[in-house]
């Protein structure tokens, strides 16, 4: 048994010794010069020096990053086709009516890359400061309070969705074209508040411009550690972060998914890449193959429920 055992191992060990023999792509489903191109490009830099051999980066943006996902499902499983994806990847099964893939069933988690939390902001003319009086105004005034998120179906959106599902208030979206438009009528007065990486509103919440509620993280930010997560602050269980993670075709040998995590996790850990996600306002995620599964199956759960709940449809 042992014997044959060894015999079936030999072949895929002996490829992944010799992988990679030709130059990795990584595949974006998003223009270059954005926080997951960005992600993406420090990933492949330090894939390349640990591996090396060189790292393309491929763009393919469009249908929320769906036609890139879809490019990686259907590529050779042989680790030189990796798919680098934010949190998306496993709200857009539920947010279109049409995905020809399966966030489960056709990849290969790799590892985690970076992850960010949101702000819940407000525009300081609203009369509350904490997020049990929010949810008590908002109560009193069902759909009177609107929120502005980056665009219908992003996370900053079913943010606001999770959160008014979970507060048991109506609240009114107010979707813009990215987060530059939305912080500034957030500001502006035009809409009372928004959910927002730090690197949208910490310089605002620093001049009292915008008023911070809460973190939707699981824990306190390092860039407000005065600010209560959500939980904390009156939604126990409440979470929303954000994610950038790779992932190979399914099929694709673990021997070369545990080389390619590994020297990614390694990469990421060193100084210049630390210091690049902090003025990103990100935080370093990587980790192992399994980890990155377990949070797929945990994300792709959750946010299906809140996508159906709060009925979302792709624009």
């Amino acid at each position: 048994m042992l014997t044959a055992t060894v015999a079936i191992l030999l072949p895929t060990l002996a490829w992944a010794q010799v992988y990679p023999t030709k130059p990795i792509r990584i595949v974006v489903g998003f223009a270059a010069g954005g926080g997951a191109d960005i992600v993406a490009r420090i990933a492949g830099q330090k894939l390349s020096a640990g591996l090396g051999q060189s790292v393309i980066i491929d763009n393919r943006p469009g249908a929320g990053g769906n036609i890139a996902t879809e490019l990686v499902a259907k590529a050779p499983a042989d680790g030189h086709t990796l798919l680098a994806t934010p949190s998306s990847f496993v709200i857009n099964p539920s947010l279109y009516s049409k995905v020809a893939y399966d966030p489960i069933k056709d990849f290969e988690p790799v590892s985690a890359l970076t992850s960010y939390m949101l702000f819940l902001v407000i525009h300081p003319s609203l009369p509350v400061r904490s997020v049990k009086a929010l949810i008590a105004l908002a109560k009193a005034k069902p759909g009177h309070l609107g929120y502005a998120s980056g665009g219908s179906g992003t996370l900053t959106h079913i943010a606001g969705e999770l959160f008014a599902y979970m507060a048991g208030v109506r609240m009114t979206h107010i979707p813009y074209k990215g987060g530059s438009p939305a912080v500034p009528a957030v500001i502006g007065g035009q809409v009372e508040m928004t959910f927002q990486p730090p690197i949208n509103v910490v310089p605002h919440v620093r001049v009292g411009k915008l008023i911070p509620l809460g973190a939707t993280g699981p824990k306190r930010s390092t860039a407000l550690p005065d600010v209560p997560t959500i939980a904390e602050a009156g939604i126990p269980g409440f979470e929303a972060t954000a994610w950038n993670a790779l992932f190979a075709p399914a099929g694709t040998p673990a021997a070369i998914v545990k080389r390619i995590s590994e020297g990614v996790g390694k990469g990421l850990r060193q100084a210049d890449a630390l210091d690049i996600f902090e003025k990103q306002g990100l935080d370093q995620a990587a980790g192992t193959p399994e980890e990155l599964a377990a949070l797929v199956r945990t994300e792709f759960t959750k946010w299906a429920k809140v996508v159906k709940s709060a009925g979302i449809k792709s624009e």
